[in-house]
């Protein structure tokens, strides 16, 4: 029995060798201890960029991404790995990245990441590249190097832009926030942040779609709806058609994707389009005197030219993939709706009523009971007020 022992020890020492090569002998595997140093890796590299450290951001790996994300003003900034698949000394990593702008984000934005990694002669792992998720959205920084203007209430953030130029955007920003709250009430953070890519293709870019969906639409708002805090709202320029519109129109556009971000937390899938779309406009011309005929010329076309819309506009005719001119008479008819019962209920009901929709929850029903409790009549009887309105805007 001794020597069977002293035989066997030999090859237990041998097994448990080989073992600690593969899994680590009585520890784990050396697949889960690789991801735990990638893990520490992308923690440093997270206190790096808070701590506006170049140096031990160049220690993790490639340094690149470092300069052009360093004027935007973070106040959190961090890693969470979410799968690893290593294969020798190479790896690929997924990743949540999550940050807070300060200043303006309740809560995290969080995006999708992959990492290619690898792993020097000392057995330390460093970042090779750090790019989008498949199917991910890119940020601001994956297109260049960021420049960052403040303004008063507002972070406008651009690539491929001067400074002279973002400035103009800070402006516009600022004039909108006082202009929603006159309009909406003070309910919200009051701050704005813009970002202005270098073309339409970084604009489609940043929300993940093709190009094709967005051409023509001058500015967007993302942000996670019916949310309490919705603290991802950006306004999302697209320069190749916010560059064609004159001054007027510009501050429109800012006011009415302002207006999204005020209205967030009270926007959900109860809302139908014609009303969020149409309660933005509403607020976007408010004051600027622009008549119908002026604002709403596809629609007036077509009410002149004996093509009255049989009903307020569905959210399909908002897509922006379908007919450009169906599109305009869509935020038109939506406008026009909102404009009405500002003029005939008042402004303070209209915000009511936005509100009461939101509230429901739900769509089915939902402006129904609105309709009922905060005007006193039907969708049926408002929908006729609404197309014998537009015969009398326009004389159709």
């Amino acid at each position: 029995m001794a020597g069977r022992r002293r035989a066997r020890g030999p090859r237990v020492l041998t097994l448990c060798l080989l073992l600690v090569a593969l899994v680590g002998c009585g520890g784990r595997p050396a697949t889960d201890s690789a991801r735990a140093e990638v893990q520490r890796l992308l923690d440093r590299r997270a206190a790096a960029v808070l701590g506006h450290d170049a140096t031990a951001y160049g220690a993790t790996g490639a340094a690149a991404g470092y300069g052009r994300l360093r004027a935007v003003p973070l106040a959190a900034w961090s890693y969470r790995l979410t799968s690893f698949d290593r294969v020798g000394d190479r790896a690929t990593a997924g990743a949540v990245l999550r940050y807070r702008v300060a200043g303006h984000d309740a809560a995290p934005v969080t995006a999708g990441r992959t990492l290619t990694l690898a792993r020097d002669a000392g057995g330390r792992w460093t970042v090779v590249s750090d790019r989008p998720a498949p199917a991910a959205a890119e940020q601001l920084w994956d297109q260049g190097t960021v420049t960052a203007v403040r303004g008063a209430d507002s972070l406008v953030l651009g690539v491929g832009r001067s400074r002279a130029e973002l400035r103009v955007f800070a402006r516009l920003a600022d004039r909108a926030v006082p202009a929603v709250s006159d309009a909406w009430g003070t309910g919200w953070s009051g701050r704005l942040v813009v970002l202005v890519p270098a073309s339409l293709d970084g604009m489609a870019a940043l929300l993940g779609s093709p190009a094709s969906a967005y051409r023509g639409i001058a500015a967007v708002t993302t942000g996670e709806t019916g949310a309490d805090r919705a603290p991802a709202d950006r306004i999302i320029v697209n320069p190749d058609a916010y560059g064609v519109l004159g001054p007027a129109g510009r501050q429109v556009v800012l006011t009415h994707e302002a207006t999204h971000v005020a209205t967030r937390a009270h926007t959900n899938a109860a809302t139908p389009l014609w009303l969020s779309e149409g309660y933005a406009d509403w607020v976007g011309y408010r004051g600027t005197g622009h008549a119908p005929a002026q604002a709403a010329p596809e629609l007036a076309r077509a009410v002149t030219g004996g093509r009255l819309p049989a009903g307020l506009p569905a959210d399909r005719d908002f897509e922006f993939t379908g007919d450009a001119t169906a599109l305009a008479q869509a935020y038109e008819g939506g406008w026009l709706a909102c404009r009405l019962i500002a003029e005939r209920w008042g402004e303070a009901r209209l915000g009511a009523f936005y509100r009461a929709v939101g509230a429901h929850g739900k769509r089915e029903g939902a402006v129904e009971r609105a309709t009922a409790e905060v005007l006193g009549t039907t969708p049926e009887e408002f929908t006729g007020l609404w197309r014998e309105y537009l015969r009398d805007q326009f004389g159709g």
